[in-house]
């Protein structure tokens, strides 16, 4: 496979040829930087673990420069950053028994870009020779411009494809803006009660960034067990660890749709939800 980068890398955690390793893919995951995918992934990534009939696939759309740094790594250069990251994301590959690990290595200023070709040529690389039947990447609402433009690219690189070779679903995950606030019917909730300690491991790999000042693995943690416990007012608990993400499949299955206004709809929905619960009880 023929990356627009030089610096592409596909990794492998079980040695694997990296074609049979993009085939065998179920479930992938397009985030923008690394540790991106174990917070808003878990499900397809526990599909996947412990299964030779599933496997999960992540793909790293940036390079991971610019992230904030201390202790150990407060003299870190941005390539040495981007070194240990990549480094952290293989660990957290092997750990979760990933079919394959992806980096296509692009700036986010080119991620931003919409006018720049390479970041869809890449995915659209990728979904082609992997034929995943789930896509996990970032929601429409989140509030980091460059995940917002990793699911943009995402889109367009799947739309790029022939319907037969786009995925059954497209999920909108959560890493930076929760998605609690969904109306109940709009909310896809995944229940990740099993194999905690992973999840744990997971998400707690990626020391470069906790070190940095940064405590995504308590944060993380705390929402899903937070989410689980708020999800349902009149009822007792049913899961004891729950990630919320939006359903983008309508966006691959209609073209003409705009994902500019079928976010919106999201946000309409919410609106209508709380005033109508107001008007209700004034």
């Amino acid at each position: 496979m023929k990356l627009t980068r030089a610096d592409a890398e596909i990794w492998v955690p079980d040695g694997e040829p990296a074609e049979k390793a993009l085939a065998r893919t179920t479930h992938m995951g397009v985030s923008a930087h690394p540790d991106d995918t174990e917070i808003m992934a878990m499900d397809g990534i526990l599909a996947g673990f412990g299964n030779n009939e599933r496997w999960f696939t992540a793909v790293i759309v940036t390079n991971g420069a610019g992230s904030p740094r201390d202790g150990i790594y407060a003299a870190f250069t941005d390539e040495q950053m981007q070194a240990v990251r990549r480094r952290e994301q293989k660990k957290a590959a092997m750990v979760g028994e990933y079919s394959a690990a992806v980096f296509l290595n692009h700036t986010s200023a080119d991620v931003k870009d919409a006018r720049n070709p390479g970041p869809v040529e890449d995915l659209k690389a990728i979904f082609a020779a992997a034929r995943p039947q789930i896509v996990y990447t970032h929601n429409l609402a989140d509030k980091h411009d460059t995940h917002v433009a990793v699911a943009l690219r995402a889109i367009a690189a799947l739309r790029a494809l022939p319907r037969e070779a786009r995925p059954r679903k497209l999920y909108g995950c959560e890493v930076w803006r929760d998605l609690d606030w969904l109306p109940d019917q709009d909310k896809v909730a995944f229940r990740l009660d099993a194999h905690d300690n992973i999840a744990t491991a997971l998400v707690s790999v990626f020391d470069s960034q906790i070190a940095g000042g940064k405590r995504y693995d308590l944060a993380t943690l705390g929402r899903r067990r937070a989410h689980a416990t708020y999800l349902e007012s009149h009822a007792v608990d049913v899961a004891q660890s729950v990630t919320f993400a939006m359903d983008l499949t309508p966006l691959i299955e209609d073209d003409a749709l705009d994902p500019h206004e079928y976010a919106l709809g999201f946000i309409r929905r919410f609106a209508d939800d709380v005033s109508a619960r107001l008007k209700k009880l004034t």
